[in-house]
């Protein structure tokens, strides 16, 4: 028997792994484009349980601000700090800076019929 949010965790995947190196997007922009606009939390929760699926990009999710507020789920409080900076995205104070102009945003990236 499949998770019942195993669905809702596939399509968040599957957007997490359009998203290009060097660039970042939310977990509000995520729920935003599934129809889910009050599903950010779920999005946070999917890729939380997804650190050992290492094909998965999921450093290139941070909060609305740019904040990285999902690095203690990654092997260590500065691995996705590094991660980022090794794509050339800069970090200060747990934060991306030029978060506007890095964004990606797959409401305008993508078409849903792309990844689903």
């Amino acid at each position: 028997m499949r998770n019942r949010h195993s669905s809702f965790f596939d399509k968040v995947y599957g957007i997490v792994r359009e998203i290009p190196a060097g660039r970042v997007t939310s977990y509000g922009a995520i729920a935003r484009f599934l129809g889910s606009v009050q599903s950010a939390r779920m999005v946070g929760w999917a890729l939380n349980v997804s650190h050992s699926n290492i094909e998965l990009p999921a450093h290139r999710v941070v909060n609305s601000l740019g904040l990285l507020t999902g690095k203690h789920h990654f092997d260590g409080p500065e691995k996705m700090e590094q991660l980022l900076k090794r794509e050339g995205i800069k970090v200060v104070n747990n934060q991306v800076l030029d978060f506007n102009e890095i964004f990606w945003d797959p409401m305008i990236e993508l078409v849903s019929d792309e990844i689903f």
